[in-house]
């Protein structure tokens, strides 16, 4: 087999995120760039071209002090990668308009925590590509965004730890650590983990039973011996966040959401110490049996891309 099939095989055979971040590192000459244009965290895209460079089995970049340069094996995989890229979208291009996708409305209930970037990135990516595509978004907490879909008032809903029902078709999932989230000159700011424990012995900023959250932390508020101080409760996890933020005490989330936050060094995420990790799983809902637009359609798949990538950049505890 010649190199110029062996490397086109093996193109077709890595998963296109990887190629994007590829193409995407090529183009900025930095993974920080790149990661910035991409919407996800720099390491995530650092680790998919180690793990291309693995799987290729060369090194594709020159790492020098200006940026990143292709190698000769990059230049030719580059070439390939660019082929294999356009005709993706243009195939996409081609199954868009047999299914239609020339405008259309997508009605979303989803949690407050998704609305600060992860879903604005999203509804951008959307509408770049499909300009006549509507959106109606609505907010809720988890424990109501099921009867909202089943009721007929959104067509898409994203949310935390939903119970499973037959009534719901889950369409994409990830999962995600939850953790503490404090200011950067809190105590706790420089502790790569915590116990809840640890936290306790500080006031707490805790959601009501509206957000999932509380549910996941309810076994560890009962199990702990001693009197929390619990100086806000709310289902409002943006205030909580800013609360949190002034140095008012200690709250809990997922770095899903905190993008901003934490790229401007006004949290700090640290991931809960335990056994077995406390994680919460954002899932994408819509009612079972239902057929999906082809507006909706394109949504999802879009979404379920941007969650995998998220869960990519988890952190290992």
């Amino acid at each position: 087999m010649s190199k110029t099939t062996a490397v086109d095989t093996l193109a077709w055979h890595i998963h296109a995120r990887s190629l994007r971040y590829f193409d995407a590192i090529r183009r900025c000459g930095s993974i920080r760039e790149a990661a910035r244009q991409l919407h996800v965290a720099s390491s995530a895209v650092n680790r998919q071209l180690l793990k291309l460079e693995a799987e290729v089995g060369t090194p594709l970049f020159e790492r020098l002090p200006a940026g990143l340069a292709l190698t000769a094996a990059g230049e030719v995989f580059a070439r390939h990668v660019i082929t294999v890229l356009q005709d993706a979208r243009r195939f996409e291009s081609e199954l868009d308009a047999l299914r239609g996708i020339r405008r259309g409305e997508i009605g979303i209930v989803t949690v407050e925590g998704l609305n600060s970037s992860f879903l604005p990135d999203l509804v951008e990516r959307m509408l770049t590509r499909y300009p006549a595509i509507r959106f109606q978004v609505h907010t809720a907490g988890s424990a109501s965004i099921a009867r909202t879909i089943l009721d007929g008032d959104a067509d898409l809903g994203l949310a935390f730890s939903l119970p499973r029902t037959d009534d719901l078709q889950q369409l994409a999932v990830g999962r995600f650590q939850l953790g503490a989230i404090v200011a950067v000159d809190h105590p706790l700011a420089g502790e790569t983990t915590v116990t809840f424990a640890q936290c306790a012995r500080y006031p707490l900023i805790l959601g009501n039973a509206q957000l999932s959250i509380s549910g996941l932390l309810e076994p560890l508020i009962r199990h702990y011996a001693k009197p929390l101080q619990t100086v806000l409760e709310s289902d409002s996890i943006e205030l909580m966040r800013r609360m949190a933020a002034r140095g008012r005490g200690v709250g809990f989330q997922t770095r899903l959401g905190l993008e901003r936050d934490l790229a401007e060094g006004t949290l700090v995420h640290i991931p809960l110490r335990m056994p077995r990790a406390l994680v919460s799983e954002l899932g994408a809902y819509a009612r079972a049996g239902r057929t999906l637009t082809p507006a909706l359609d394109a949504f999802v798949r879009l979404l379920a891309e941007a969650i995998a990538a998220r869960e990519d950049d988890e952190p290992s505890v």
